[in-house]
């Protein structure tokens, strides 16, 4: 049997794992949340500790706790920080909705560990690590704060990496022609380059929309306290944490402008998921589209080609699939997931009501969880598709000459109706518009040269 130690709290005695730094409010939540076996993310801890770190040194700068002891819960939250502590961290995500499970267990934890560091006088959790702070401030602080560092840390240098090698791209098969395809079906010709411009255009927005997410996350609810008030929280309080925390993270956050809005509601969240959505779909459509261009490679469209990683079947040997493409596809689709979860947490009646939201775990570990798995596919996509891509450049001018759409170039001389005649007639037999053409003396060779020259029609000159 685990050994135990007895605590008490405002509820009364509650057996407490020996070894564990937590207390007995986060025992209780242990207790009361067997629900996932999920723990709230590691980037969410941190930033719980930069949040307890700052709430002391701004406390002891001003005079409001002792210097020694402030030490201590400084030295304390650095562990936490560091993930050293880690494993004191057992809450499970679906807990109360305020995250207050989460934040006694990190006050507990620095609050004991602080003792010990302070030759054990005793550290409260509650009345020295909690100082002038709340749940229902401090928990959203810590979402937008560990949101805002991975986008800063980890999602946009992936994003910027990501753009550079789509414009490489872009630039190396700007000279090979393809058809272009509407519908799935055959347009006029378009430039491979051309269409790699589009995908580096993509991420560029995508790198757009997370700045600006980034900086909405950066504006803090901390100071509001309970309700927004900013009750027990002295007036330098959020400015001087704000202070702190953008000195040590190096990222501009600032005490919200409206304290109330930043109780009851989780806008701020919500955008910075809209905008992971709007990145995954954009990385999830270029990932279908080189899949798609790439499939054959005999039997298929077989313009590109994909960098072979792994085999591809347990039973037909040689296939080759494209598994990093696949592999971002489904990222995306987990976090449009996790964008609607989300969108349920931020929703009044369901999680936002009245003065609190009610769904923050949740939505921290949605959001925590798209900027992350965002960032590292886009580090693999990168790596391991984009960098080996290769055009296949006579297939690609194979199918552009195939192409009944040639025809569309010659619309304005013969006229429509005449043009649908001669692209029906090749279809039916099997010639190219150039073959039936020539074949009809429909204009002079030269000017049917010129004119069914695909690069010209790119706007290459």
């Amino acid at each position: 049997m685990n050994e135990t130690r007895i605590e008490r709290d405002s509820m009364g005695e509650m057996p407490v794992p020996a070894e564990a730094l937590y207390g007995p409010q986060t025992a209780r939540a242990v207790e009361n949340f067997p629900v996932s076996g999920w723990a709230m993310p590691r980037e969410f801890i941190a930033a719980m500790g930069w949040i307890k770190q700052a709430a002391a040194a701004t406390h002891c700068e001003a005079g409001r706790l002792d210097g020694e002891l402030a030490d201590a819960i400084i030295q304390a939250a650095g562990e936490v920080i560091s993930g050293k502590l880690d494993a004191h961290f057992p809450v499970d995500v679906f807990q109360t909705g305020s995250g207050t499970s989460s934040n006694m267990n990190v006050n507990e934890v620095i609050a004991r560990r602080a003792s010990q560091i302070h030759g054990g006088r005793k550290v409260h959790p509650n009345d020295d690590v909690n100082r002038s702070q709340s749940s229902n401030d401090v928990v959203p602080t810590a979402m937008h704060v560990s949101a805002a560092v991975a986008m800063h840390d980890s999602l946009l240098p992936a994003l910027r990496v990501l753009k550079e090698m789509l414009d490489i791209k872009a630039g190396e098969f700007d000279g090979i022609v393809k058809i272009g395809r509407t519908h799935l079906m055959d347009a006029v010709p378009v430039r491979l380059g051309q269409e790699f411009s589009g995908y580096a255009s993509q991420i560029e927005a995508a790198i757009v929309v997370t700045q600006q997410a980034m900086g909405s996350l950066c504006e803090l609810p901390i100071g509001g306290t309970a309700v927004g008030t900013g009750l027990n929280a002295p007036a330098d309080f959020a400015q001087s944490v704000c202070l702190y925390l953008g000195e040590e993270l190096h990222l501009p956050f600032v005490e919200t402008s409206n304290h109330f809005a930043a109780s009851g509601s989780r806008d701020a969240a919500l955008q910075a998921s809209s905008a992971m959505r709007q990145v995954a779909l954009a990385m999830g459509k270029i990932a279908s589209d080189i899949r798609l261009l790439g499939s054959g490679p005999r039997c298929g469209i077989g313009e590109l080609e994909l960098p072979a990683v792994q085999p591809g079947s347990s039973i037909m040997p040689g296939k080759v699939n494209p598994v990093i493409c696949e592999s971002v596809i489904q990222v995306a689709c987990q976090v449009v997931g996790c964008d609607a979860a989300i969108a349920a947490g931020v929703t009044g009646g369901v999680g936002g009501i009245l003065d609190l939201n009610l769904a923050m775990p949740m939505i921290t570990m949605n959001l925590i969880t798209q900027i992350k798995l965002l960032a590292n596919v886009a580090r693999v996509f990168g790596e391991k598709c984009l960098a080996g891509l290769k055009a296949n450049v006579s297939r690609c001018g194979e199918l552009v000459e195939k192409s009944l759409a040639m025809v569309t170039v010659l619309a304005p001389i013969v006229g429509y109706d005449k043009a649908a005649e001669l692209a029906h007639e090749a279809m039916k037999s099997g010639k190219t518009i150039r073959e039936l053409c020539m074949e009809k003396k429909i204009l002079p060779a030269d000017k049917l040269t010129e004119l069914l020259n695909p690069a010209a029609q790119t706007g290459q000159q």
